[in-house]
Order: C-alpha cells, then structure tokens, then sequence
C-alpha cells in the first residue's frame, strides 16, 4: 500500500514541478518596439510558481522514500 501512495506522489510531483516551471516562465513577458525592450513581471505569478514547485520536491522526497523503504 505504501509503494501504491509513493508512486502517486512521484506523479503527482512530475505534475506540480511542470506547471510550477510552466506558471513561471510564462509570469514575463517582454516586447521589443524600435529597438527598445519592454519587460513586464508578474511577480504573484511567479511566486506561485515556486510554491508548486517546492511542493512537487517535496512530494518526490516523500514518494522516493515511500517507493525505496523496505516493508518489514
């Protein structure tokens, strides 16, 4: 039963770090208008993203550790 709950939370973490990454790139956005570049953050947007992405770390470590352990 264990191993079932860790490889959930490695899928589960391959989905949070995806859309953490997605939801961080996509937080700037810059535009170039007579050789001048404009830039614009989102910086909510961003922080969000590195929350997701923290989580799905957390989650590998528990769902590697969870998979690994010998049951005994």
């Amino acid at each position: 039963m264990k191993k079932i709950i860790g490889i959930i939370l490695i899928i589960g973490a391959i989905v949070l770090g995806y859309f953490g990454i997605k939801e961080i790139n996509a937080s700037s956005n810059s535009v170039e208008v007579l050789g001048l570049e404009i830039s614009a953050d989102d910086k909510s947007g961003k922080e969000m993203g590195y929350v997701k992405l923290g989580l799905g770390i957390v989650a590998l470590i528990g769902g590697v550790y969870l998979v690994g352990k010998k049951e005994g």
